[in-house]
């Protein structure tokens, strides 16, 4: 009885080294840009990582300027029944992370050093 090969089986691992590296214009499973990658929204993102929260009225229009769910959410209804479900699309945006961080920071400011009661803002 003959063994049957497998079709790559004459190729050495070297030939399969490709396979294990990233291309630099995908992100790996982390999410996060791979090293060779160039991120052109660096400086917007550090610069909505640093800025601090020292004014209450800025606070104040943070909270209101960005919202607490994603608005691009809905559901398109038509007679009562719904024909499809929009989902958000917040996610999508590549500067999501920093916006909502820079919303809580603002959140945390109004409440921890001005003392004022932010339930309106949630």
């Amino acid at each position: 009885m003959k063994v049957l090969e497998s079709p790559a089986s004459h190729l050495s691992q070297a030939d399969w080294s490709w396979i294990d590296q990233p291309r630099s214009s995908t992100l790996i499973a982390t999410g996060q840009p791979s090293s060779k990658a160039i991120d052109l929204l660096r400086p917007l993102r550090q610069w909505l990582d640093e800025v601090k929260m020292d004014n209450p009225a800025i606070a104040h229009s943070i909270c209101r300027f960005i919202p607490t769910q994603c608005p691009f959410a809905r559901k398109v209804s038509c007679f009562g029944k719904t024909l499809f479900q929009i989902p958000p699309l917040c996610k999508l945006n590549p500067l999501y992370e920093e916006v909502v961080g820079l919303r809580f920071r603002a959140l945390c400011y109004l409440a921890d050093e001005c003392g004022e009661d932010v339930t309106p803002y949630c």
